[in-house]
């Protein structure tokens, strides 16, 4: 029996700072199905003991009694000693526990690990899954085997690598890239990241952009006294210039609590200047990460951009080569020429955490 005909159920986690995720999944034939599932609040929880029992005892009496195999966790943190300090959370999440309550052998790995191994299961050639970037010469690559890299802009910024072999297998590896530096390119970027600096009190790094904290991040800048509108003349706002903050779009934004004001500020771009300007300055930082992430490790696997901003605001980042024309430039002439052919793709569908850390369980167990 080939290793892939073999039945396994993996009981897979994904623990981010508002909802823990719970499921069981079983893989057969390469494939992977999630059987059971239930979502708790982390918030609300004091460790991820509690859940998991409650989880169980819920699916036994659903019917799912088929023994569990393994089980992957997946959290927003580093893995450090085989455990996980929640970085939204004020608990932990310790392998040895889980085991020692629940005798299953436990694989835990960043929440962007887990990204990173469910995106290679996508079909690139099925546009239901991934949406391919047209670059500015209208051409949409397909990816190959090598290092591919995975961004994705949500709550944070993720950052991940794989290691596509040519027999079929890869290898996932986690970075830390979202907390890599903030890059500037004019007076306007400089202000902004001065902005930030003085707000942390030390050097802002990219997930201060790239994010949905990113977002509210510029579109607060913007709507400051640091702001000077002056250095945003080169931007185009089709919405008209940058008036007066009193009685704006703007000024109603930051009248709603900080969570919300991202996917607000994306729905007005095209009714006012400042959410026009705080979405162009998003991607420009976006593109231009990324960009120097390829540079770096040259994925001719492909470059998969994940996390719910990207997919939400895909029409935004394609119109007029908006993410392309960033990310293309270089002042290395075999750079450019490399970045103007790498494979660039958006996950459409970005709840793939759980599909993810079963993988893994999986691939780790080989």
């Amino acid at each position: 029996m080939s290793e892939n005909a073999k039945e396994r159920i993996i009981l897979a986690g994904d623990i981010g700072g508002t909802n823990t995720n719970l499921a069981l999944v079983r893989f057969l034939d390469g494939s992977f199905d999630i059987r059971f599932s239930m979502q708790f609040s982390t918030q609300a929880e004091t460790s991820l003991i509690n859940p998991m029992r409650r989880f169980l005892e819920r699916a036994k009496s659903e019917g799912f009694s088929a023994p569990i195999d393994v089980c992957c966790i997946s959290a927003a943190g580093p893995v450090r000693n085989n455990s996980i300090q929640l970085t939204n959370a004020p608990w932990a999440i310790s392998a040895a526990e889980i085991t020692d309550r629940f005798h299953l052998p436990v694989h835990l790995i960043n929440d962007f690990t887990a990204i990173s191994y469910a995106v290679v299961l996508l079909d690139s050639g099925d546009e239901k899954q991934i949406a391919p970037l047209a670059h500015t010469n209208s051409l949409k690559p397909l990816p190959s085997k090598g290092m591919a890299l995975v961004v994705g802009a949500g709550t944070g910024l993720g950052v991940g690598f794989i290691d596509k072999k040519i027999d079929g297998s890869y290898w996932a590896y986690p970075s830390e890239g979202g907390h890599s530096a903030l890059p500037c390119w004019d007076d306007l970027s400089l202000s902004f990241f001065r902005w930030l600096e003085a707000k942390i009190g030390t050097e802002p790094g990219i997930e201060l952009a790239v994010s949905g904290q990113g977002i509210g991040n510029i579109f607060s800048f913007l709507c400051s006294d640091a702001f000077d509108a002056a250095e945003a003349s080169s931007y185009a706002m089709p919405c008209g210039s940058i008036e007066a903050l009193e009685g704006s779009i703007a000024e109603r934004i930051l009248r709603k609590p900080e969570l919300e004001r991202p996917a607000i500020i994306a729905s007005n771009r095209t009714q006012d200047p400042r959410c026009a300007l705080a979405m162009e300055l998003f991607v420009e930082f976006y593109a231009r990460k990324v960009s120097s992430l390829a540079s770096i490790f040259l994925p001719e696997g492909g470059i998969y951009l994940a996390g719910g901003i990207s997919s939400k605001n895909e029409a935004f980042l394609m119109e007029g080569y908006r993410f392309m024309r960033v990310f293309e430039r270089n002042y290395a002439p075999h750079i450019k020429e490399f970045l103007a052919a790498v494979p660039v793709m958006i996950v459409r569908n970005y709840s793939i955490s759980l599909i993810g850390a079963a993988n893994a369980a999986i691939q780790l167990g080989r």
